[in-house]
């Protein structure tokens, strides 16, 4: 993928996770021939979310997303189910300090329920 708009915005959400707490650990999961890198995962106590780039968007799902408050409405309020889900297109304003809120009540939660 050449260097875009959503290599950057990938970027900025990994260092807003990091931010959020650096003992979280990225890996890539479930690599296959359509997409040979995996898709970057990040968990602490389990799985937090998954961070993956799309034509149009980039998109963040949340593991537990129904369990979260989202306090400031960061989820589309289209996603229903347990896992809920932030997209964020190029013209796409993130509330950072809301996005890091969110990710730590995301590791509190897993190691509540651990």
């Amino acid at each position: 993928m050449s260097t875009d708009w959503r290599v950057a915005r990938r970027d900025a959400i990994r260092s807003l996770i990091e931010r959020a707490d650096p003992e979280i650990v990225e890996e890539a999961k479930w690599r296959k021939a359509s997409n040979p890198d995996g898709v970057p995962t990040f968990s602490l106590s389990g799985l937090i979310c998954t961070l993956e780039t799309y034509k149009d968007k980039v998109k963040v799902t949340f593991h537990k997303g129904s369990s979260l408050t989202d306090a400031d409405g960061l989820f589309d309020p289209a996603s229903t189910g347990v896992r809920r889900v932030i997209d964020l297109y190029e013209d796409d304003e993130l509330d950072e300090d809301a996005f890091v809120a969110l990710i730590r009540e995301a590791v509190e939660l897993n190691r509540a329920t651990r």
